[in-house]
């Protein structure tokens, strides 16, 4: 099993809004700081990504902008250029009917997809709590392939207004999320400070994260991980705790009540079935723990998620 996959699989994509652009400089969109996360990819042209503190960063073409945290930013033909609310765009009505944003102009044409979309950020909280408000990942023609197709597939699925469509564009936004951050922590997790990217790749503590997400309502001890990785118990909560932040038994303990929760908001599957699924023989136990992390228990969990 593979930890950074089941985390992103858990957070899936949802509430997507994806419109390919079409701006003709000069132009200049702001985007002001929201709840969901963004990406933007660039297929043609150039543009300019501002944000205040920040210097500009200039995008080429292939390049991918994924910005987790919403964080207010621009964009724009030129790194001073004028930009307007993005609201204020799209109330100008320059979308196309094919769900293309055109922003006119007489000078250079810059083409990219861009999309806003919602995610668990509770499930997601071991990866999104590493990542930086901007991260950046460059065209590179050989590791930059994957992310590339995916673009240009989920660039031809706008518009589309066949079954399924919204469907397809948030299971590849997906894909776009994991070939991005597996792109970035290839890049920075070599040599960085401890880490819950950096564990993933650690012999030791990785194979102990695969085998808690894997198995996750195995009766497991310290004991019997230790048995499994082949090192001494001590060894294996220190090396553990100090990657991933927290011991073993508390990180499995959080990592079931992530997915006990995606359960009960999307499933209706009992709290019992749900309870044995995560490993807890009685139902009252798992009741306790559930709450013990939520601050509710299951069964208001589900109503109030339910009603959302």
């Amino acid at each position: 099993m593979d930890p950074l996959a089941d985390v992103l699989d858990l957070s899936r994509v949802r509430g997507a809004l994806v419109a390919n652009v079409r701006a003709q400089a000069p132009w200049g969109i702001e985007l002001p700081r929201n709840t969901s996360a963004s990406f933007h990819a660039v297929t043609s042209g150039t543009a300019w990504l501002r944000i205040d503190g920040q210097d500009p960063l200039q995008l080429m073409p292939g390049d991918l902008l994924l910005l987790p945290s919403g964080i207010a930013h621009r964009l724009s033909s030129d790194p001073n250029g004028r930009c307007r609310p993005f609201d204020r765009t799209m109330k100008e009505e320059l979308m196309t009917p094919e769900g293309d944003l055109e922003l006119p102009g007489h000078g250079a044409t810059t083409r990219f997809v861009c999309a806003a979309y919602d995610y668990d950020l509770d499930v997601a909280q071991p990866l999104m709590s590493l990542l930086p408000h901007v991260l950046h990942v460059p065209a590179d023609p050989v590791a930059g392939r994957t992310t590339a197709a995916i673009v240009e597939l989920l660039a031809g699925e706008i518009g589309v207004r066949e079954a399924g469509s919204r469907a397809a564009a948030a299971r590849l936004i997906d894909l776009l999320l994991i070939a991005a951050v597996r792109r970035w922590s290839d890049d920075h997790t070599e040599g960085a400070s401890p880490s819950w990217l950096s564990a993933l790749r650690d012999p030791v503590i990785g194979r102990v994260l695969a085998l808690l997400h894997d198995r996750p309502a195995e009766q497991w001890t310290l004991e019997k991980l230790a048995r499994e990785v082949h090192i001494s118990r001590a060894t294996l909560a220190r090396r553990f705790t100090e990657q991933v932040g927290e011991p073993p038994l508390a990180y499995l303990s959080g990592w079931r009540m992530r997915i006990a929760a995606q359960r009960l908001k999307h499933t209706t599957e009992t709290v019992e079935s749900i309870a044995r699924a995560v490993g807890y023989t009685s139902e009252y136990a798992f009741n306790r723990a559930f709450s013990r992390h939520r601050g509710q228990p299951p069964g208001r969990y589900r109503r109030l998620a339910h009603a959302a």
